[in-house]
């Protein structure tokens, strides 16, 4: 029977049962689609990543991503949890600090800051804007008051994965938010894509921040790496970042505190963390 070594890790965070849990396996050549989906349906992560010789001479690996009912186009956590896997494997050579990973977007850049505990970076894809929504609409589904709201527009912004972006005013509206399904569904359109809603109050550090994503099969997501480079541009769109350079916190309501760096600059926006490694694993077929 055949055998799949494996890593777990923590992301987003410099301490283990934290952030965002990832399950990378290594040499996943052999892995077809079908099976990919069943490891990480049984994983039952926010994302198991599968490890695969590249199809591009311009990437180290190829990185297939399956939350644990579909396939992803990109996901931060993931790529900056894989990327620091492969250095600890030495698959990239320690000393190296950027490189490209393979994923269905395309070649995501990555790039890795010195030190004996490395703070990984990717360079979001191209983030692509949306059509607002209807303000009294988003607070129904959220479950919080009119007077909860910030101000700018609930509005669909995507760097691969579409996120509806809502502000509210405090913490406190932040954590008393729940989705409800139902609601949700009432909010799309004819043409809309499948989205995650992503709902944060701007606060002197960067963003206090939950996504939930029951369309993807995860009811709250601890750290969403592919949301956090919209959500820079959502927020310096609006006037309402600290800064070029800020944090997003998330994860805490449920437990699982990450912290998600920011970097907007001329050539995008970076999204950064730590990576703690937890436990390493075979599965056999």
């Amino acid at each position: 029977m055949p055998s799949y070594r494996y890593r777990l890790v923590d992301v987003f965070t410099k301490n283990p049962l934290e952030g965002n849990g990832l399950a990378v396996f290594l040499n996943a050549d052999s892995l077809d689609a079908a099976t990919m989906q069943k490891i990480a349906r049984e994983m039952n992560l926010a994302e198991t990543t599968f490890v695969q010789r590249p199809t591009r001479r311009d990437c180290v690996a190829n990185v297939r991503i399956f939350t644990p009912m579909e396939e992803m186009l990109f996901a931060g956590h993931p790529t900056l949890g894989t990327a620091f896997v492969l250095l600890q494997e030495r698959v990239i050579p320690w000393g190296v600090r950027q490189f490209q990973l393979e994923e269905k977007v395309g070649a995501v850049p990555v790039r890795v800051e010195p030190g004996d505990r490395p703070k990984v970076w990717l360079t979001t894809p191209p983030i692509a804007g949306g059509r607002t929504f209807d303000p009294q609409a988003c607070v129904r589904a959220l479950g919080v008051d009119i007077g909860d709201l910030l101000g700018p527009m609930p509005q669909l912004l995507s760097a691969g994965n579409p996120n509806l972006f809502i502000a509210l005013r405090s913490r406190e509206a932040v954590d008393r938010a729940s989705l409800d399904v139902a609601s949700l569904r009432g909010l799309k359109q004819p043409g809309d894509p499948l989205f995650c809603v992503f709902v944060f109050a701007p606060t002197p550090e960067g963003a206090y921040s939950r996504m939930f994503a029951p369309d993807h099969g995860i009811a709250e997501d601890p750290a969403t790496g592919s949301a956090t480079g919209p959500l820079a541009a959502y927020m310096q769109q609006h006037h309402i970042a600290p800064g070029a350079e800020f944090v997003s916190e998330q994860g805490v309501k449920m437990g699982r505190p990450s912290y998600l760096h920011v970097k907007v600059g001329e050539s995008g926006v970076e999204v950064g963390g730590y990576v703690t490694p937890v436990a390493k694993a075979v599965m056999t077929l």
